[in-house]
């Protein structure tokens, strides 16, 4: 199979880690005589400080030819300590979402048996936890009309959904739901926000119409919060809207023991884009500490997407075979310490 893959290293750890996701990926075109080429571009901070533009058109252009994307991360301090930056790294990824219709953001969680240990929460509470969380990604209080009154004292975000919106990345939830475990939660907010009310009403239509086998049910955010840490297990597809979701997903993270273990997807009509969950680490950048797991199970992510479905499992074997064997990057807290770059030499030698 040949395939372009359009790399986004961007900012902090970004370079290291997406190195290591780009490593396996080229052991899984030796092994399996596919032939992926790469087609690199700036994002985020350091697009910026190159262009002065966090998503120059030049990305936009090699992201819209590519069969998928593997981005690693965004972010810097000297604009996240600037309240009064005009131009951020973010903006490029609201962008980004928006300009290539990524409206779905997939994110699984599961405990790895070897790490149970290492979470916040007992094992009997966390132990046999499988869930993914599908959060809306185009739409809600981050795109909606948003600023300030003049004399700064008050500022306003404006929440908006309408039902294609929902009903398109409800249906990916169902369809997800049938080769799971056959139940999806709608979580909201719909005793107080009318967005969540029609959330509710395009859900319950469209699981009446389409989905009726699929066990459906409703929680608010609030009792999800609680949930996602009381009883974890309960749940199969989470499905929800942006920044519920924003929130959500990473609570759920630290049910592993590190968000340097989870993977996620952006799904649109024409293209998917893959990356780890957690943010740049700028104090980690350069020191070959950051842990490149979840990139790589991102990179197995972007093989199901290609059809790939035994590569992608290889991948996930060889990282499980790599942790269990009691090595890993400090945030693992291993029996034996690697770097970043000694994690990715083993999951590809693995495979």
């Amino acid at each position: 199979m040949q395939k372009n893959i359009a790399i986004l290293p961007g900012d902090g750890i970004g370079p290291e880690i997406i190195k290591q996701g780009v490593k396996v990926l080229d052991a899984v075109a030796k092994k399996y005589h596919h032939d992926f080429t790469y087609s690199y571009a700036d994002i985020g901070a350091v697009a910026i400080d190159k262009s002065g533009n966090p998503l120059p058109d030049a990305t936009l252009d090699i992201l819209r030819k590519a069969d998928a994307i593997l981005f690693g991360a965004i972010g810097d301090p000297k604009y996240d300590n600037d309240p009064n930056a005009k131009i951020r790294p973010e903006q490029g990824l609201l962008r980004m979402r928006k300009e290539l219709g990524l409206f779905a953001n997939i994110r699984p969680v599961a405990a790895f048996e070897s790490l149970l240990e290492m979470s916040p929460l007992k094992r009997e509470r966390i132990e046999g936890v499988d869930m993914v969380i599908y959060r809306e990604l185009t739409g809600g209080i981050y795109f909606g009309e948003k600023g300030k009154s003049d004399d700064g004292d008050s500022a306003f975000d404006t929440c908006s959904y309408n039902v294609e919106e929902i009903e398109r990345i409800a249906r990916l939830a169902f369809e997800q739901a049938k080769l799971r475990r056959n139940k999806v939660t709608l979580v909201d907010k719909a005793n107080v926000l009318e967005t969540s009310r029609l959330w509710r009403l395009v859900v319950k239509d469209l699981h009446q119409k389409e989905f009726s086998s699929v066990e459906l049910d409703f929680l608010f955010v609030d009792n999800a919060a609680m949930q996602l840490i009381l009883s974890p297990t309960q749940f199969d597809v989470m499905l929800t809207e942006n920044m519920f979701g924003d929130i959500l997903s990473d609570e759920a993270s630290v049910i592993t023991g590190s968000i340097g273990l989870l993977p996620s997807a952006s799904v649109g009509a024409t293209t998917a884009l893959f990356e780890p969950i957690h943010g740049s680490f700028p104090q980690g950048a350069g020191k070959d500490i950051a842990n490149p797991s979840a990139t790589i199970l991102s990179a197995a992510m972007l093989l199901d997407y290609l059809g790939l479905t035994q590569e992608a499992t290889d991948v996930r074997n060889a990282v499980n075979a790599v942790i269990n064997s009691g090595v890993g990057t400090p945030d693992l807290s291993p029996r034996q310490l690697i770097g970043c770059e000694e994690f990715g030499d083993k999951v590809a030698k693995l495979l």
